[in-house]
């Protein structure tokens, strides 16, 4: 069946949609079409054993004894065929019921996820059921007349159509950013993708309506015609799932391959791995429904597990489905690559030890990204928002025989100004790549040469120690009236008593609606009241116009003061640090005989790394001694000149990574010139002038 044909097929079928106007909104053709075009096709290649089905049936009721009788991995052992439905109208519903019903399992399952009984009952109460069964029946799905991958690029085409809009963003990918995507995921692999007979893998793990399976089954499918391409795929939308699904039955693949449910909670291919994994996951999605599990994954198998690496903030999953990726990978002499589509939040969101950050350290350190490909703005149905493909590989090529050496590089293509404006919008999306554009993206990426588009980099370029520096804490103190306001400012001391909170309990005793808890918290804030109050006239009988330079010195004045008041040793410290100020002539605070840090003075400087990770499990401090000179450098260079006296805390110190992939491509932009922007200022004033003075009448 040639395009043309294919194309016919699809007008067709779209022409059929336009019955369902009125009962139906444009944007919900889709929930009777896909199911309908599902049913038909099925219903086309079970004709010719349709009567040996049904005699099996007879007897046994074992379904893979009638899919084998069917002769596909599916069967219906109902009495009825689209035509034979024709022939009673009165009756529609219930025919049509019992024949959905005849279905083997699999495909009640893609019904189901369809939500089609609620379609079929829609379409019965708006007396266009049997007109719907009546078109379709007319069109021919059969084996002779649309091959399974005529019917695949049918199918496909129906669901571009239907699910070009921002609502199905999230679980539909533009061809133009899937081919782009395929082509990076299978960067430098022909030889691997084109040995005869090569049995390939392919996994999409929140794969939506299956559309980046589809595309890379058909690029390997033209590079290699004796291949034998498996999908594998797991989807959490219903209807995204029926429709992937439905996809593989209809080009005669497994549906067991494609897993329904969360893959962050519930692996559904668990042990599985793969050659090649794409995806495009939920941007900046909360993963706080399947926190427990991963958690407890995490917890109990560390990196026998998915999560070993570490878990980011719940507001954002991101990076848990990339470490779900990264356990499909197979790991032997060809290894795996992936491809994936993200914001720009796992470049750079949270800080050195934060979750984030150690799992972009471990993804790094163990040489497994190759690649970041920045995308133009208003690309996705659903959001406008800056797009990068991350590719990664557990393989990277380095015998400069076989192409451009990538162990321990990075390669960053700004391929923002590589699309155009679309005709007519599409959601969100504004920016197409054309042919031409994907090409020479990946003419870039592949060539592994630096130009204004890309830039390489050592991996250890995005790591950093972050590094606290200390400053000597130094104080002077005092018993004077002004003192001991700041004591108010003082959380210990001020929690002692709240006025407010005094008042209302007050209120509420007085009124008898007080409770227990509520009569505990006012004997505590009265105890409270009365324990300031001890304090402050203790100090007031020690106020002087003395300085003390010394804590110690001036510890056993305050003890001497407050002789009789027992005090914690939080609330001591409080009073203590009320009494003082930061004074850098005087004594340092010491603590078993070192200096006391001043948490004030306390700041945190960044250090590029300079000395490659050995591995990811080299502990921070080992680190830390190989980049002694590197720190002693900045920090001589840096520090040095503007802080007299510091130390480095090192139990303290962080190992982080970060890819700040628009630093890289920042191309300065001269400010105008002053003078201009002034005279443009006047030039706006006079207009608005003489706009008031049009509508004043004037």
């Amino acid at each position: 069946m040639n395009a043309e044909n294919h194309n016919d097929k699809v007008s067709f079928i779209w022409r059929i949609a336009n019955l369902l106007r009125g009962p139906y909104a444009p944007d919900k053709y889709k929930d009777v079409v896909l199911p309908m075009v599902v049913l038909r096709r099925f219903d086309c290649l079970l004709e010719p054993t349709k009567d040996a089905v049904l005699k099996r049936a007879q007897s046994v009721d074992i379904e893979e004894i009638l899919n084998a009788s069917a002769g596909y991995p599916f069967s219906n052992k109902s009495k009825f065929t689209f035509k034979t439905l024709l022939n009673d109208s009165a009756n529609i519903k219930s025919n049509f019921n019992e024949y959905l019903n005849g279905f083997s399992s699999n495909v009640r399952v893609i019904m189901e996820h369809f939500d089609f009984d609620r379609e079929v009952k829609k379409l019965d109460d708006n007396n266009l059921l049997y007109l719907v069964v009546k078109e379709f029946a007319a069109v021919d799905f059969g084996p002779e007349a649309v091959s399974n991958h005529g019917m695949g690029y049918v199918f496909e085409e129906l669901i571009r159509r239907f699910m070009a809009d921002a609502e199905a963003g999230d679980h539909y990918t533009s061809r133009d950013l899937v081919h782009l995507s395929v082509n990076l995921l299978f960067a430098g692999q022909d030889d691997e993708l084109t040995k005869e007979g090569a049995i390939i893998t392919v996994g999409d793990f929140a794969c939506g309506t299956g559309g980046m399976l589809s595309v890379a089954r058909e690029r390997i499918m033209d590079m290699n015609p004796s291949a034998q391409v498996e999908l594998y795929g797991q989807e959490i939308n219903p209807q995204s799932h029926a429709i992937c699904m439905a996809d593989i039955l209809i080009k005669g693949e497994n549906p067991k391959n494609i897993a329904f449910g969360s893959s962050l909670s519930a692996d559904g291919h668990e042990n599985l791995k793969v050659r090649y994994g794409i995806m495009n996951p939920p941007f900046g999605v909360s993963w706080d429904a399947d926190k427990d599990a991963v958690l407890s994954e995490s917890t109990r198998l560390g990196f026998d597990g998915r999560f070993g690496a570490g878990t980011p903030r719940v507001s954002d999953g991101s990076l848990l489905f990339l470490q779900h990726m990264i356990s499909k990978m197979k790991d032997d002499a060809q290894g795996s690559r992936i491809a994936i589509f993200f914001n720009g939040s796992p470049l750079f969101t949270g800080d050195a030890g934060s979750g984030e950050s150690e799992i972009r350290r471990w993804i790094i350190e163990n040489d497994l990204l190759e690649g970041i490909v920045a995308l133009p703005n208003d690309m996705f149905y659903n959001t406008g928002i800056s797009t990068y493909i991350w590719v990664l590989s557990n393989r990277k090529n380095d015998n400069i025989l076989k192409g451009p050496v990538r162990s321990g590089k990075i390669q960053l293509l700004d391929a923002t100004g590589f699309s155009k404006k679309m005709r007519k919008s599409l959601g969100s999306k504004r920016n197409e790549f054309t042919q031409d554009h994907i090409d020479e993206i990946t003419r870039i990426y592949d060539a592994f040469e630096e130009n204004e588009y890309c830039k390489i980099f050592d991996n250890e370029e995005f790591g950093y120690l972050k590094i606290t520096v200390e400053r000597p804490l130094r104080l002077n103190f005092s018993i004077t009236d002004e003192r001991m306001d700041n004591l108010y400012s003082e959380s210990a001391f001020a929690n002692l008593y709240d006025e407010t909170k005094l008042e209302e309990l007050e209120l509420e005793e007085e009124k008898g609606t007080l409770k227990d808890k509520g009569k505990k918290d006012l004997a505590k804030l009265r105890e409270g009241a009365a324990l300031q109050a001890r304090i402050i006239m203790a100090l007031r009988a020690h106020t002087s116009d003395r300085v003390f330079k010394n804590r110690d010195d001036f510890a056993k004045v305050l003890d001497e003061a407050l002789k009789g008041i027992d005090l914690s040793a939080t609330l001591k410290k409080s009073v203590l640090m009320g009494l003082s100020e930061r004074d850098e002539t005087a004594d340092y605070c010491k603590k078993a005989g070192n200096k006391e840090p001043d948490p004030q003075l306390r700041d945190t400087e960044t250090i590029t790394l300079s000395v490659k990770v050995a591995r990811f499990d080299q502990d921070t401090a080992a680190h830390i001694k190989n980049e002694q000179q590197n720190i002693a450098a900045y920090m001589e260079k840096e520090v040095a000149p503007h802080v007299p006296e510091f130390w480095i805390d090192h139990s303290k110190s962080k190992i982080g990574y970060e890819i700040p992939f628009t630093r890289y491509f920042y191309k300065y932009e001269a400010l105008r010139p002053f003078t201009d922007i002034m005279a443009e200022i006047a030039a706006l004033e006079k207009e608005i002038q003489e706009d008031l003075k049009a509508v004043m009448g004037e």
